[in-house]
């Protein structure tokens, strides 16, 4: 393994030795800082989280079981969504009320579940539509090329450089609607580092995706912190989770239960319920197994009786 890979992982888990494995934890250098932030639709209250810290320089799961708010939670981070309430601070700046592209130029960046190419356009095509601040976008600039080509060129050197290093340039030129799953994960994750973000958010980048491709993507994921940038993923595999992350925070109900290190939260009793229903694992008291098999008799002889 490459030093610096070394190090940089080891400088994640460092800085975050001394942190308690608790709900809220406070981090040495947070660069994410979320308050009370809360999203109800209709009756149903979707994301209330209190507080959460993201250490700068780390990869972090957040995980849950299905419906716990996670994917909800991005969207109101992202400004792909409103909060009904709340606040949250990127770098120090307040994040609240910021559309989407907004926070994207920030350097603040977030893929999907389902990926978000678009199909009709190629590979590259894709890959310069993630650049921020193109002098091509404005009308009248773009009616004289010497204004905005020697900016295009620059785009699409890098577009290229990334393309290679995610095993995409051969698929430069071809429709994105062509591609694998995978690699529709692939150039999504490589499109978001096109705006040179500090904080990438990645919503399952797992989901869907050929097991050849797997290694790949990990590895990418991995990648991503060595370069310096923090990592923010929600993820179910719970493999790929302690295999990356340094830190883990789980989600149940819209709420943070629990946060800490991979194998803490793996051994986490309210994680294991959250996940499986409270005591799972327990052995059935002798009364509980009596009930059981009443009850599989009662529904035995009504199942009789309605044939009769």
């Amino acid at each position: 393994m490459h030093a610096d890979t070394v190090n940089r992982k080891a400088e994640a888990l460092a800085a975050l030795a001394s942190v308690p494995s608790e709900p809220g934890a406070p981090k040495p250098d947070p660069i994410l800082v979320v308050d009370n932030v809360v999203r109800r639709f209709g009756g149903l209250t979707a994301v209330e989280v209190e507080h959460v810290e993201i250490q700068r320089g780390s990869i972090t799961a957040l995980i849950g079981p299905n419906g716990a708010g996670k994917t909800t939670f991005f969207n109101q981070l992202t400004g792909f969504d409103t909060a009904d309430s709340g606040a949250w601070t990127f770098n120090g700046k307040p994040m609240n009320g910021v559309s989407a592209h907004q926070v994207a130029r920030r350097g603040m960046v977030r893929t999907f579940q389902l990926t978000k190419a678009l199909s009709k356009l190629t590979v590259m095509e894709n890959m310069r539509l993630g650049a921020q601040k193109q002098r091509g976008e404005n009308f009248f600039r773009a009616l004289f090329s010497g204004l905005w080509q020697p900016q295009e060129d620059e785009i699409t050197v890098r577009a290229e450089e990334l393309l290679e290093r995610f095993k995409l340039g051969a698929k430069r030129d071809d429709f994105a609607g062509s591609l694998s799953g995978g690699q529709r994960k692939l150039l999504e994750m490589a499109r978001a580092l096109m705006v040179g973000p500090e904080l990438v958010m990645l919503d399952e980048p797992m989901a869907g995706v050929n097991p050849a491709l797997t290694q790949s993507l990990l590895g990418h994921v991995k990648d991503l912190r060595e370069q310096g940038m923090t990592v923010l993923f929600v993820e179910h595999d719970m493999d790929m989770v302690r295999d990356i992350s340094d830190w883990v925070i789980v989600m149940a109900q819209g709420t943070v239960i629990a946060e800490g290190p991979p194998d803490t939260i793996m051994a986490d009793a309210r994680v294991i319920d959250a996940y499986l229903g409270a005591h799972h694992d327990a052995p059935l008291t002798t009364a509980e197994a009596e009930e059981q098999l009443h009850q599989a008799e009662a529904e035995l002889e009504a199942e009789i009786e309605e044939k009769a």
